[in-house]
């Protein structure tokens, strides 16, 4: 809505202008009036929707054709005044006034005009019958007043209606016209009815229907005043009224009717409810809240964000099978102008053997998202009328900010639930494979070239009998050179091909480049499942790790994904929950026996497999 208004009064000579800038102002009818009024402000605490008022007044005398021409481009809105007892004042408004302020101004860009009858003292009929054919001929008249500057008959309500057409304009709204709400409109009100349906039935019920009231306007209707709505949508339409609820065209029918009667405001005050400007765009404000992230930090959602989506979800789960088909999705995101979530997503989440997006992986998904662009995950969530539904000032109320991460190694602990791995290695050593295999997912079996694949997966580990999300990011890097910013994250997974000889030295000076005693390091043996090689480095991967204090290199292979296989993702949770603990703590034996819950079988095996890369000299 604009911060202020300013009305600019023409007309011919004689007619009054001056004299109702004046009564306004002193209340009482001027004995003497100059030829043009100084520009006036009325305060934002005295005008009825609290908005500075500028009014402007003009005289033909005094000014010239360039200074009338400025005024107009300034000009929020414009009161032609004429006099209701000359009938040439009257003529003048259709064959000079209005082509001078909109002449040149294309459809929906127009100025909005009041028409002021002034000197009603001196007839005494109307002058509507005279006025109604050119209120038809111009859409851009808003509406027609008859006042009296001298016995002050309709002044405040000739400004109160000048305020009105500007900070609730009818243009964008509804084209005279065709006599129809505008498609930009009807898309503003379809995404507004279909947040507010909550159910996702298609009807607003009385219950929401009082929701959405009491959102909009602060208190619910009373049942007979509900009745009385309903039956006028009935009488009205053929479709408006379903199941004792109103539709979407009956909510439609409902604003048109609202407009056509001169109640713009109604339709206004629901659009700005739910964050529309004058543009019937979304606000920067609204889908944009401000929200500081220091460098160290990272972004989560929070129980009220989880509660939020999780509703979310069952309204659009409507087989009630806990996963959403591409179709529930579509409807999900039908209040986007876009649709967010690209085909990557089946990649990236757990998935159901439909290929569905499970509930787990719909979670997954929203805390990728906001971890990696929490900005964006604000938007995704102002669209979707988080802040409407939960009541809350902003979509910000959903997200944590993590406390720095300088904080939690002083501490020796973490209070995040997210933690960002980035698998490192040369090309061809199964880092999509691996990564696929993380959401229960077979990359070979896709039949896809890696590029159809998200370079991030996400999933949920178990870290102290605490739900964490681990996510994976696979580094595409053709040569050993990585930037610092590549080697950046909470833990890093080193990932050598066992089969190829060359592969394991990418990994030596990856780790001795970036990582030495900086970021937790977990180094991963993939294809297992071949024979394995001698490593063409100073010193086999195990004693590599040795000396460095690293963990022993964990076997995967994603032809046989065992328990052995699936354990890594927890030792990387683990390492990167406890950043703290150094490498020699890492790479004892208890300490990953803790990892592993305590499992014997599994933790001899990664005993044996470590002696036999022991061996490898």
């Amino acid at each position: 809505m604009k911060q202020d208004v300013r009305i600019l009064l023409l007309g011919e000579p004689k007619v009054g202008k001056t004299s109702l800038i004046m009564s306004l102002v002193g209340e009482e009818f001027p004995e003497e009036v100059p030829l043009r009024a100084e520009e006036i402000t009325i305060p934002a605490d005295v005008t009825p929707e609290k908005v500075p008022t500028h009014i402007v007044d003009y005289s033909e005398r005094e000014q010239t054709d360039e200074v009338l021409k400025q005024e107009i481009i300034k000009a929020n809105v414009v009161c032609v005044v004429y006099d209701v007892t000359k009938e040439d004042t009257i003529d003048k408004i259709k064959t000079k006034w209005i082509p001078l302020v909109n002449g040149e101004a294309e459809k929906g860009n127009k100025v909005p005009i009041i028409l002021v009858g002034n000197k009603s003292d001196l007839r005494s009929g109307s002058s509507m019958e005279t006025i109604l054919p050119i209120m038809n001929q111009f859409p851009e008249i808003e509406t027609c007043v008859e006042c009296s500057a001298k016995n002050l008959k309709n002044i405040s309500e000739l400004f109160y209606y000048a305020q009105k057409a500007v900070l609730h304009p009818t243009a964008p709204l509804y084209d005279p016209e065709d006599k129809q709400l505008k498609p930009l409109c009807v898309q503003a009100l379809s995404r507004i009815f279909c947040i507010s349906d909550q159910d996702n039935d298609r009807i607003l019920s009385d219950a929401e229907l009082n929701c959405f009231q009491k959102c909009c306007f602060g208190n619910p209707l009373a049942p007979q005043a509900l009745e009385d709505v309903k039956t006028v949508v009935w009488k009205n339409t053929s479709d408006g009224v379903q199941d004792n609820g109103l539709t979407l065209n009956g909510f439609l029918f409902l604003n048109t009717l609202f407009i056509q009667r001169g109640r713009h405001e109604t339709t206004w005050t629901i659009l700005r409810k739910f964050g529309y400007d004058d543009t019937l765009e979304l606000t920067d404000n609204y889908l944009y809240p401000e929200l500081r992230v220091p460098m160290s930090c990272s972004t989560e959602l929070n129980h009220l964000g989880h509660q939020f989506l999780q509703r979310l979800f069952d309204k659009y789960d409507e087989d009630k099978d806990s996963a959403l088909s591409p179709s529930e999705l579509r409807n999900l995101f039908s209040v986007f102008p876009y649709m967010p979530w690209g085909a990557e997503v089946y990649t990236a989440v757990p998935t159901t053997d439909e290929g569905y997006i499970s509930y787990q992986g719909y979670l997954c998904q929203w805390t990728l998202s906001a971890y990696l662009d929490i900005h964006r995950c604000l938007e995704y969530l102002g669209y979707l009328g988080y802040p409407i539904l939960t009541e809350q000032e902003s979509q910000t109320t959903a997200v944590t900010v993590t406390r720095e991460k300088e904080v939690d190694l002083e501490k020796g602990q973490t209070q995040r639930s997210v933690f960002l791995c980035k698998v490192i290695g040369p090309r061809g050593t199964g880092k999509t494979a691996f990564l696929q295999a993380f959401v229960g997912q077979n990359a070979a079996r896709k039949g896809s070239p890696s590029s159809a694949f998200s370079p991030y997966t996400i999933n949920m580990v178990k870290v102290s009998n605490q739900d964490k999300y681990l996510i994976l990011y696979e580094v595409d890097v053709e040569t050993a050179f990585l930037k610092a910013s590549d080697a950046s994250c909470d833990v890093a997974c080193l990932m050598y091909d066992s089969s190829d000889p060359h592969s394991f030295e990418y990994c030596a000076s990856i780790y001795k480049q970036h990582m030495e005693s900086n970021i937790p390091c977990v180094l991963v043996a993939s294809k297992v499942d071949l024979p394995e090689v001698k490593q063409l480095h100073g010193m086999n991967p195990a004693e590599f790790c040795y000396k460095h204090r690293l963990p022993p290199p964990l076997p995967f292979s994603s032809l046989s994904l065992d328990s052995t296989s699936k354990t890594i993702y927890t030792k990387l949770a683990w390492a990167a929950a406890y950043p703290h603990l150094n490498c020699s703590d890492m790479s004892n034996t208890s300490f990953w026996l803790r990892v592993t819950l305590g499992s014997a079988v599994v933790a001899v095996l990664g005993f044996a497999i470590y002696r036999a890369f022991a061996r490898q000299k």
